[in-house]
């Protein structure tokens, strides 16, 4: 075993919780011979620009990544385009796979080519996603029922297809990428995704507990609110007459205000970099000690302290009905 591996497995991250840091020592999986072993990972929302870079760290870490994409549009085909790219570069181990997760054949297949080629899946991380800013009125039922297909239910297809093998392997690890929105103070004209993303929160705790003792950790990574750009450049509601009400009502100057707001308490959208870098430390923890929830950033809109509260309420309950062993992972065999 080399003095740059020994340094590896010695090596310490840190994981970034609010303002706060904890460091935690990082485990090395190591071969027969002694060479490191990456994990094998497949990645929704490679489109992103926060999936580029998720995608990027994670090969460039000696992992093994899996890339889905969805080419909806000349924007994210040249996203992922560069993301492929990468694949080539030293170091990094990226592959790219048709995979729609909109299709639960699709998602099937995919899995199952992954499992082929490699006898395991290690990592599923959730980052797929579609942002839409406007009246919630102003949204159709089928307009909301295409959000919560994008932001839920993508997430849905694919842990079906990819838990049975985790399951198998007594071991693996789900990341959800969410938002600050799904528990931070709400904010006109965002009910329409904070919503979405609520509903992808509550999933994502149901399963920590469900699999727990299948061996499984789940991670929630909480990026802190998104600068006003990104609700500039978003979806906006179906109905447009609905939503010109609203812009010529008493609600007028509520957009304008609630922009300027934001722009104020988060200037910018969070780098994307950092955001990656989280992620990577959060696969490279030892099995046992990656966190249920990770905050990243400054906690303009208070989602860190609500789910501070959420969760010891969370760990309270369970311990009196006489459940608190799913609160961690158990190890098996």
């Amino acid at each position: 075993m080399s003095d740059v591996l020994r340094s590896k497995a010695a090596s310490r991250i840190t994981k970034r919780c609010g303002d706060a840091s904890v460091r935690q020592p990082v485990a090395e999986t190591l071969d027969a011979i002694g060479d490191r072993m990456g994990k094998v990972i497949i990645i929704t929302g490679a489109a992103s620009e926060i999936g580029q870079g998720i995608c990027h760290e994670l090969a460039q870490a000696g992992h093994t990544v899996y890339v889905s994409r969805r080419e909806t549009n000349d924007r994210s085909v040249h996203r992922a385009k560069r993301t492929e790219a990468d694949a080539g570069k030293p170091g990094g181990d990226l592959r790219t796979i048709e995979f729609d997760v909109s299709s639960e054949a699709s998602v099937n297949s995919a899995i199952e080519t992954i499992v082929a080629e490699n006898g395991r899946l290690d990592v599923v991380l959730h980052n797929s996603g579609q942002v839409v800013y406007g009246p919630a009125e102003a949204f159709t039922p089928e307009q909301l029922a295409e959000i919560y297909d994008a932001n839920v239910l993508s997430t849905q297809r694919v842990n079906r297809a990819a838990l049975p093998q985790l399951r198998k392997q007594g071991q693996g690890l789900l990341i959800w990428v969410t938002s600050s929105s799904a528990r931070g103070g709400s904010v006109p004209f965002l009910g329409a995704y904070a919503s979405s993303k609520a509903a992808l929160d509550a999933l994502a705790l149901s399963y920590a507990g469900e699999l727990a003792r299948w061996g499984i950790e789940t991670t929630i990574v909480v990026p802190s609110a998104l600068g006003p750009g990104h609700y500039v450049r978003s979806g906006r509601p179906a109905d447009a007459i609905r939503a010109e009400e609203y812009a010529d009502g008493p609600t007028a100057d509520v957009s304008e205000i609630a922009l300027s707001g934001l722009a104020e308490l988060s200037p910018r959208d969070p780098a994307s970099q950092e955001v990656a870098s989280a992620i990577v430390n959060v696969v490279d923890m030892p099995f046992g000690q990656r966190p249920l929830r990770v905050h990243f950033g400054p906690d303009d809109d208070g989602a860190a302290v609500v789910d501070a509260v959420a969760e010891r309420i969370r760990a309270e309950l369970l311990r009196r009905i006489g459940l608190a062993d799913i609160l961690k992972p158990t190890i098996i065999g």
